[in-house]
């Protein structure tokens, strides 16, 4: 078996953990690439513990059987942009705060190898959001949510925004989010937005701080194209996929499709969706 391992270099509250992570693989004969950033802050604290790793690698050019993503969400949108278009369940370990997507306790990374090579996980499929128009230079997919906003220092910009050809709204605020299903519980939440189960095949259309009180987060199918032409005093708004953001002229078409791809969330069996909110929310704690 052989595995790709992602994580964020801030663990030095976790380096116990991660040693042994790493020990068993090598224990288990799991051949391991590993992201360099990664591998360079580990070397230095760990190094014998690494026997297990085969490749590093930032290009996508690697083949594995599964991935582990060890830091918060946003280490599993950049694990999952470093994987790209290949068809690897990814497991999150959660060393950061909420974590959605990371719903497996750093507690339990030790057991991880043993769980991939038992086959006892649960994949659970997400769908992404495509730019199509205009064409970036970055990776143009997005997991959780795509954002058109005001620069800085900029009043409110006004979005016309086009469902399927069609004129839905021009949504004056400091701008407009463009969220998955999964990233329901990112941006989206903080602006009032709904949250959505995972495997619903939706967008959800949520103004930054509205204008008007009837602009209203609108929930649509994940197979519609959405069309975003931004105006605005400023001589640019920004254009952000999953936090990496772009700069672009006001009046640049912002064309947004479901992705052709997927990407594969693995979790333990019998974890829901409804016990992450209960845990993550404290609902129903006293």
């Amino acid at each position: 078996m052989r595995i790709a391992v992602y994580g964020s270099r801030r663990q030095d509250a976790h380096l116990s953990e991660i040693e042994s992570f790493m020990k068993r693989l090598a224990q288990l004969g799991i051949e391991v690439v590993m992201h360099p950033k990664l591998y360079t802050y580990l070397r230095g604290v760990m190094l014998p513990a690494l026997s297990a790793v085969r490749r590093v690698t930032d290009e996508s050019d690697f083949s594995v059987d599964a991935a582990v993503s060890i830091g918060g969400d946003g280490t599993f949108l950049r694990t999952a942009m470093w994987l790209g278009k290949k068809d690897v369940a990814i497991i999150g370990v959660n060393t950061g705060h909420l974590g959605y997507m990371t719903t497996l306790g750093v507690d339990r990374l030790e057991e991880v190898p043993d769980l991939l090579m038992s086959g006892v996980l649960v994949v659970d499929r997400r769908g992404l959001i495509e730019v199509v128009e205009p064409k970036l230079t970055t990776w143009p997919f997005a997991l959780n949510e795509v954002t058109v906003s005001k620069d800085d220092s900029a009043s409110m910009i006004t979005t016309r925004t086009m469902l399927d050809g069609n004129l839905l709204a021009d949504y004056r605020a400091d701008g407009l989010i463009v969220a998955t299903a999964t990233g329901s519980t990112a941006y989206n939440l903080s602006v009032g937005g709904p949250i959505i189960q995972p495997q619903t095949p939706v967008w959800v259309v949520s103004p930054i701080a509205a204008h008007a009180l009837t602009m209203r987060p609108l929930v649509v199918s994940d197979r519609s194209e959405l069309t975003l032409c931004p105006d605005a005093r400023a001589e640019h708004f920004r254009l952000t996929l999953d936090g990496r953001s772009v700069s672009l002229p006001v009046g640049t078409e912002v064309k947004l499709r479901k992705a052709g791809f997927d990407v594969a969330v693995l979790h333990l069996p019998g974890a829901t969706f409804s016990e992450t909110l209960r845990n993550k929310l404290h609902w129903g704690v006293d």
